[in-house]
C-alpha cells in the first residue's frame, strides 16, 4: 500500500472517520457523523513543514474545497505522526481566496479567448474542405479526446473523399466527418483547454505558518476533533441567526 494511504488509513482510525466503501481516489477522503450531520473531510500528510495541495489547482478545487469542505493535517517524522491540525471551511477560506485570486485572470482567458476563434483560422490550419477527416480533427485535438468523442462529435455521415479499402480491396466503411462549424467548434475547445491547463497551479504549498495559530492535536484525536467541529459549528450558526 502506498504511504499515502497507510497515513490516510491510520488518519481515519485515529479521528474515528468513516469512508465510502466505493470512494474512488478524486473524491471525499472520510466523513465524520456528528449530531445528525455527515460532514465531508480532506485528509492531508506531510513529512515537512509544509502541506501539498493537488497536482492542478484550479476553479474545480475551488468549488469543491468551498463546499463545507473540513481539513485534517498530519505532520510525520521518520515514520511516525508527531501532531494534527483541524481545519474549518472558515479557516481555510484565507488560503482559498488567495490562490483565487491568483489563477483568476488566466481562467478568464480561457473562458473568454476561444469565442474569437473564428473559421478563418480552421481553413488557414487544414486547408478548405467541404469535409473534415478525423485525422484533420486529431490534429486539433490531439489525445484530448477519446475515440468514442471523436465518433460522438461527427456531424456528417458521408466523407466524399473516403476510400480507403480492407485487406481483400473491398471498400471499408465510411466513417463520415466534420463539417467546418464543427471544427471550428473543435478548435475552441482546444484552445480552451490550452489555456486552462497553462492557467492551474502546480501543487500549491500551505506553509507550516498558516497554522501558526491553530490548535495542535496530539492526544485524544477524536474526542479534540469532534470538540473543534462543534465549535466551528456553533460558531457559524451564530452568525447565521445574527444575519437572518
Amino acid at each position: 500500500m502506498p504511504q499515502d494511504d497507510v497515513r490516510e488509513s491510520q488518519m481515519t482510525d485515529l479521528f474515528n472517520l468513516t469512508q465510502a466503501e466505493d470512494r474512488k481516489r478524486h473524491e471525499i477522503d472520510a466523513f465524520l457523523e456528528i449530531d445528525g450531520l455527515k460532514l465531508p473531510f480532506e485528509l492531508k500528510s506531510t513529512t515537512k513543514t509544509s502541506v501539498s495541495t493537488v497536482r492542478d489547482f484550479g476553479p474545480d478545487h475551488i468549488e469543491k474545497w468551498r463546499d463545507g469542505l473540513h481539513w485534517i493535517f498530519a505532520f510525520y517524522t521518520q515514520g511516525r505522526l508527531q501532531y494534527c491540525y483541524y481545519a474549518s471551511p472558515l479557516d481555510m477560506e484565507s488560503w482559498i481566496s488567495d490562490h483565487e485570486r491568483y489563477v483568476a485572470p488566466d481562467f478568464y482567458l480561457a473562458e473568454t479567448v476561444p469565442s474569437f476563434i473564428t473559421s478563418a483560422m480552421v481553413i488557414e490550419l487544414l486547408g478548405g474542405k467541404e469535409v473534415y477527416s478525423l485525422l484533420d480533427a486529431r490534429r486539433l485535438m490531439k489525445n484530448q479526446w477519446t475515440a468514442k468523442e471523436y465518433a460522438s462529435n461527427r456531424d456528417i455521415s458521408h466523407d466524399p473523399e473516403f476510400a480507403e479499402t480492407t485487406a481483400s480491396g473491398k471498400p471499408k466503411k465510411n466513417p463520415g466527418g466534420y463539417s467546418l462549424e464543427k471544427m471550428t467548434e473543435i478548435l475552441q475547445l482546444r484552445c480552451g483547454y490550452v489555456i486552462q491547463r497553462g492557467s492551474t497551479l502546480n501543487n500549491p504549498k500551505i506553509s507550516g505558518s498558516y497554522f501558526a495559530d491553530f490548535e495542535k492535536i496530539t492526544t485524544d484525536h477524536a474526542a479534540t476533533l469532534r470538540r473543534l467541529v462543534r465549535t466551528y459549528l456553533a460558531k457559524t450558526d451564530a452568525t447565521d441567526e445574527a444575519t437572518a
